[in-house]
């Protein structure tokens, strides 16, 4: 079933609008490949389109069923399936992928990722040249030749921006093609998912006669089932097997023509190795087994060897399958002949003090393209400036000393370790044969002693989510060190039909925590109607089924709605909080009729223990909406999460990008009670939500998250800081919504220490925050931003009101409402009710804050 609400499918269409037509002068981060129409590209865009990574995947036998070409690094590589020698094939411009061998053993299909577009190519063995065979600034992935070699079956979204199966012949190297269906548009609403059909991961019939491919005609979740499609005759397609498959199902037909392999997560957690017939009669059966993925599978020519890439071990590895028998032999590259001249760089990072230091680091050669130690995970930014890289950035965490094998010349490197960390750049010149050694000694901000009772954390990360790689808590515990965090918060949750991390789930912090960084396993909840919650510090055991609301399945009713789950958390002693809430345009209940997120009801039923003033959304946005509700007297800490997927190659941020720090000046050596410490502070209010920033704001004796109370109205001294590893534009201090005070920046835009005075005629709030108001591309975010809680003020024991605020969300409340009432899935009247009378209760909560009592 699809995680993804409509609402939050909408909120990244407009956002992405807002981005594209926003400070165009500036320049701003866009997705990577915006030709591609589809929805929700993050992901489509892992689990899909191919991607970079150390290890070898995607692998095409030789005709003669003696060798193997695969893509790694980037590059396509050709081994002897029992050799251990990895023979380089191509070095760029660009990324290399998904090679299909021709018939007649003379050349190579694949497609290559370069200049914004995916392109196929073909490499002649003989000569080693490749010729390009579509130029149309497409994205073109997934060639296959016909068995006789005349023709080619591949993805493209030219013409639509939609991902469509297109056939054409090569004609002195030009290939010209057509799409094999036109467009469809489904009868049924979709989640996730475009309203027009999609056709992706073509092969074709041993005897060239027809297509095998996935696709989803009247498929409300899930990227389709397995269809055959004759291309001679009358005959019609027909559903070969009708499963709810992911992006990744990518069917091979054995050369006997009468068995399909394709990989599936049927009632299980993990995509592994299925069986199923052509004539598309009884039932499939797995023929491998294990808690990770298999993918990308092909077989031998004589039908007795299927090839595949495993993320058994973490990283993408290639197996080879015995049928029948069962015996997995894999693929070892132990020796890397490369086809041009490389020398290497010896890395070595220490932190201030001078001990050895994990770090996240970007290496870059002098062809552009990135490079990463042979047994690191490469992770790629899911968009980037056009006005800043000519592509996106590509980084790799580095726990240990470092050698990356590089192509000679000057190689640029970044060093990053956490918002506390300045950012290292380095140029080192390499040359053949050779190793350079480089240290990266770390140089902290200079911040004050008392910033050592800050404690950070992301409380939105994923650790496995239908990603490139199999990530471990030990792993995701080496990702966090590298990025400095102190906690980091997986929260399980469901994609499609499975929950990936779901046992590891534990109401105690996992034992692969250590002195450093603590791993605690919570959960997200999803609906498809109220919004998104994370639940931090669950004791006993995750909420089930993980969503409601989910039209065309056993939990369409709209309960329980986020109070009651809230409720649920609450009896287990976590917390619960709004993730990844709005963008630009913000929320109009007089225009909004679909308005749904349920919000302000949960905040006014005092649901609501934090928000994610920074996360995968419109960090502005989401502080407007945040400034309203505490104009209307309500309490919400600020939080950052990521929403970080940790084991994909291609993702929004690595884990901390945005992240929450609390302040806490009781530091447990065990991890239960440090997990208890950092909860128990976001809870009182005491944080700081940021993307790279750091501030510090004292307001008399209060900081944030705490409250003053005067018997009438008073003049307070504060005082602050801003401290920055990139420059900003703005420092302001914000009262109830407006800027009082904008604070000057030092000339390098990284540091500030200022104090004043600021009157209180009533009650309120104050904050501080800061921004740039561009992208950098150091930060992997829209732009810098940092905002700490407020600090609360209480003038003669009345709270905060807001007529217009209180109004905006009264309005909001009434349309929920409505389209609550008339929900047709409520699986009893009892269910409605209660929904109705949560519903209720809010709208007169908001209704005593328009005036004062």
């Amino acid at each position: 079933m699809m995680q993804v609400t409509d609402r939050f499918c909408r909120l990244v269409l407009l956002l992405a609008v807002a981005l594209l037509s926003t400070t165009v002068a500036q320049g701003q981060r866009a997705p990577v490949l915006q030709q591609i129409k589809a929805p929700h590209d993050y992901y489509f865009r892992e689990m899909y389109l191919p991607q970079v990574s150390s290890g070898p995947q995607s692998p095409a036998w030789s005709p003669d069923g003696q060798v193997l070409i695969y893509s790694m690094q980037g590059s396509l590589w050709r081994q002897n399936h029992d050799s251990t020698t990895a023979i380089q094939l191509t070095a760029g411009p660009g990324y290399d992928h998904q090679p299909d061998w021709s018939p007649d053993g003379r050349t190579v299909l694949f497609t290559r990722y370069h200049d914004d577009a995916m392109e196929l190519q073909l490499l002649d063995l003989e000569s080693g040249t490749t010729t390009p065979l579509t130029s149309g600034g497409d994205v073109n992935i997934e060639p296959r030749w016909s068995p006789d070699g005349k023709q080619v079956a591949f993805v493209s979204t030219q013409e639509s921006g939609q991902f469509h199966v297109f056939v054409g012949t090569l004609d002195e190297d030009r290939l010209m093609a057509s799409r094999l269906n036109a467009d469809r548009r489904s009868d049924i609403e979709r989640y996730y998912y475009s309203a027009i059909d999609h056709e992706i991961s073509p092969v074709w019939s041993p005897d060239g006669k027809a297509l095998l491919y996935v696709t989803n005609p009247e498929s409300p979740y899930g990227t389709g089932d397995l269809w055959y499609h004759p291309l001679n005759g009358d005959a019609a397609p027909f559903v070969v097997r009708r499963e709810e498959t992911t992006w990744r199902a990518r069917p091979d037909i054995a050369p006997d023509g009468r068995r399909i392999i394709y990989s599936s997560y049927l009632g299980r957690q993990w995509h592994q190795l299925w069986m199923t017939t052509v004539a598309g009669k009884g039932e499939p059966f797995p023929i491998s087994y294990g808690n990770f993925d298999t993918s990308y599978a092909r077989w031998s020519p004589d039908g007795e060897r299927i090839a595949y890439t495993s993320n058994e071990n973490g990283n993408t590895e290639l197996r080879v399958l015995q049928i029948p028998g069962g015996k997995i032999s894999k693929v070892e590259v132990k020796e890397r002949r490369y086809a041009v001249p490389v020398g290497s760089v010896r890395l070595s990072i220490f932190d201030s003090g001078g001990a050895t230091a994990a770090a996240r680091v970007s290496v870059v050669a002098a062809d552009g393209r990135a490079y990463a130690p042979h047994n690191a995970w490469t992770h790629a930014d899911d968009s980037f400036d056009r006005k800043q890289r000519a592509e996106e950035a590509r980084y790799f965490h580095a726990n240990d000393v470092t050698v990356v094998d590089v192509p000679v010349g000057k190689v640029a490197i970044t060093v990053w370790r956490g918002p506390e960390t300045r950012i290292e750049h380095r140029v080192v010149d390499v040359t053949a044969d050779k190793q350079s050694a480089l240290r990266i000694d770390l140089q902290r901000l200079d911040l004050n002693d008392e910033w050592s009772n800050w404690r950070s954390a992301d409380v939105h990360v994923h650790m496995n989510y239908g990603g490139t790689y199999r990530n471990t808590p030990q792993n995701l515990l080496r990702q966090a060190d590298a990025e400095d965090l102190d906690m980091v918060f997986n929260l399980i949750v469901n994609k499609e039909q499975r929950v990936p991390d779901v046992s590891y789930f534990s109401g105690i912090a996992d034992r692969a925590s250590s002195a450093n960084v603590v791993i605690q396993h919570s959960q997200e909840f999803h609906t498809g109607f109220w919004g998104h919650l994370a639940l931090l510090g669950l004791g006993e055991h995750l909420l089930l089924p993980d969503y409601s609301a989910y039209p065309e399945t056993a939990a369409a009713s709209l309960y329980p709605d986020n109070a009651t789950v809230a409720d649920m958390a609450h009896e287990q002693n976590a917390i619960s909080g709004y993730v990844h809430p709005f963008g630009f345009p913000l929320p109009d209940p007089a225009k909004d009729t679909a308005l749904t997120n349920a919000l302000p009801i949960d905040v006014a039923l005092e649901k609501v223990d934090f928000y994610e003033v920074l996360g995968f959304a419109e960090h502005r946005a989401s502080a407007e909406i945040w400034y309203r509700l505490l104009n209307c007297g309500f309490r919400i800490a600020a939080a950052g999460g990521t929403d970080a997927m940790a084991n994909y190659a291609s993702l929004r941020g690595p884990i901390g990008m945005n992240r929450t720090y609390v302040y806490s000046d009781v530091w447990p050596g065990d991890p239960n009670a440090r997990r208890d410490a950092w909860i128990g502070a976001l809870r009182e209010g005491r944080s700081i939500a940021t993307n790279g920033p750091l501030l510090g704001l004292k307001v008399g004796s209060a900081g944030p998250g705490d409250a003053l109370k005067f018997a009438e109205k008073e003049t307070v001294t504060y005082s602050g800081f801003l401290r920055s590893a990139v420059p900003l534009d703005k420092l302001q201090l914000v009262r109830n919504g407006e800027v009082i005070r904008e604070i000057e920046i030092n000339k390098e835009g990284m540091s500030a220490d200022f104090s004043g005075e600021v009157d209180f005629s009533e009650s309120g709030w104050i904050l501080l925050r800061a921004s740039a108001s561009g992208p950098h591309r150091d930060v992997f975010d829209m732009y810098p931003y940092a905002t700490t809680s407020p600090v609360y003020v209480d003038i003669g024991g009345v709270g905060p009101r807001s007529i217009v605020d209180a109004d905006y969300f009264l309005a909001w409340i009434a349309r929920v409402r409505a389209a609550a009432a008339l929900h047709p899935g409520y699986n009893s009247m009892a269910e409605r009710n209660r929904i109705l009378e949560h519903i209720d209760t809010a709208a007169t909560v908001f209704q005593a804050r328009r005036s004062l009592p």
